[in-house]
């Protein structure tokens, strides 16, 4: 009885590593349709503008990322719906790139060092030839301004 059991677990766990490898090449091709596991590292991202566009019941926030070499600058605009006044903010700072993901670390508030820097973690990722940033933690998706414009003509 004792042999019966052993023999149904050792059976058991070979089943369970073929499925492991089947489920593992599922994730593998999901994440390379989404966009996660595609190798961009030769993708040049220097001089691009990538926008992000947030409309809310009372405002509208327009987002820009420029970038160059190392040095990153973060516009934040805000369109104010009732009053139709605009406001900004221009952080200056920089980047690091490690592969597809992108860190910038803004601390400069219109040439004033600010004591908490504004601080996004994105990943590059490119759908239909056009590049993105999805920022990883909200989600938010910066889309490249030469694509943007290419498809708005």
């Amino acid at each position: 009885m004792r042999k019966f059991f052993i023999g149904i677990l050792f059976f058991g766990t070979l089943g369970l590593k073929a499925q492991y490898g089947s489920l593992n090449e599922i994730l593998r091709r999901l994440e390379e349709r989404k966009g996660i596991n595609q190798h961009l590292e030769s993708v040049n991202i220097d001089n691009k503008k990538f926008i992000f566009i947030k409309d809310e019941a009372d405002h509208t926030e327009r987002d820009f990322i420029i970038i160059k070499g190392k040095n990153a600058t973060y516009v934040e605009v805000f369109d104010d719906k009732a009053t139709g006044e605009s406001s900004s903010n221009v952080f200056t700072g920089d980047i690091v790139r490690k592969n597809n993901i992108i860190s910038l670390r803004a601390d400069m508030l219109e040439n004033k060092k600010i004591p908490m820097p504004v601080t996004k973690t994105l990943l590059l990722t490119k759908q239909d030839n056009i590049l993105y940033l999805i920022d990883v933690n909200t989600r938010d998706r910066w889309i490249d301004e030469e694509s943007y414009s290419k498809t708005a003509k």
